[in-house]
């Protein structure tokens, strides 16, 4: 399955954040959102992407957009890792892979995600969509370049 392709609407989801707060797609129209897709918690290159989020989520926040960071681990792993790593960014839980594979994100051979970023706009559509490598951490100016087109 291919992933879902710009101009189209996003699929909505319901997930667990890592507090076990139910978070909706629908619930979060009127603003742009940023849905980072990655394999699994714990991992070098997953840690160091997400840091950076963190780190870079100032410069989101004057784009007006959310980031959420999306892996197939439980919502109690996504507790302990944002924890243990002192992210700001709300994680959320696809355990039953429902949103990666509505998104077309879904590797089946790895049973997760793909490294992948989705930017919805303010009106549910997708404005940005970049599959990579699963072993090359993605570039948040990349994302933040692509935010500053929606303006």
């Amino acid at each position: 399955m291919a992933a879902i392709a710009v101009g189209r609407p996003a699929p909505d989801f319901k997930l667990k954040d890592q507090d076990g707060n139910e978070v909706t797609l629908a619930s979060l129209k009127g603003t742009n959102v940023v849905l980072c897709f990655y394999p699994f918690d714990w991992s070098s290159v997953c840690s160091a992407e997400n840091t950076c989020f963190s780190n870079d989520l100032p410069k989101f926040t004057d784009a007006k957009a959310k980031v959420f960071g999306i892996s197939c681990d439980s919502w109690f792993s996504h507790k302990a890792w944002k924890d243990k790593l002192g992210l700001k960014h709300t994680l959320l839980s696809d355990l039953h892979r429902t949103a990666a594979k509505a998104y077309g994100l879904y590797r089946e051979d790895l049973n997760c995600a793909e490294r992948a970023t989705v930017v919805v706009d303010k009106t549910g559509t997708v404005r940005f969509v970049k599959v990579q490598e699963i072993k090359n951490p993605r570039d948040d100016n990349e994302i933040l370049k692509a935010l500053a087109a929606l303006a």
